[in-house]
């Protein structure tokens, strides 16, 4: 009599992963290369809307192009690493899934020769 692992959650016979923890673990990553993205975007657009402010109140007095350029460049430090945790969050995400397609196909395919 052959019996059945009831906590089994993966369709593949022989993993070593759960695939539905995997797959959580894929959606995970997405969602915080989403929130990441967001805290950035606001860290910006914050530092943007402060410079403008106090430009207009007369609170801050830019003497040239060059300062008005380093303060742009100041604007925009942040956004780069945000960008990078951004790209590298969605490349976990998908990476993870891609690995699971391999692991997929080379079942399917050891098991069709």
């Amino acid at each position: 009599m052959t019996e059945t692992n009831s906590t089994s959650k993966t369709n593949f016979a022989g993993t070593y992963f759960e695939r539905d923890s995997i797959l959580r673990l894929a959606n995970l990553a997405n969602i915080f290369a989403w929130a990441s993205l967001l805290y950035y975007i606001v860290q910006v657009v914050l530092s943007v809307t402060t410079f403008i402010l106090q430009l207009t109140r007369g609170f801050m007095v830019v003497p040239g192009f060059t300062d008005f350029v380093q303060q742009i460049l100041w604007f925009l430090q942040p956004a780069l690493p945000g960008l990078w945790n951004f790209i590298g969050l969605q490349a976990v995400g998908k990476i993870l899934l891609i690995f699971m397609d391999i692991e997929d196909n080379t079942r399917r395919a050891a098991r069709n020769k």
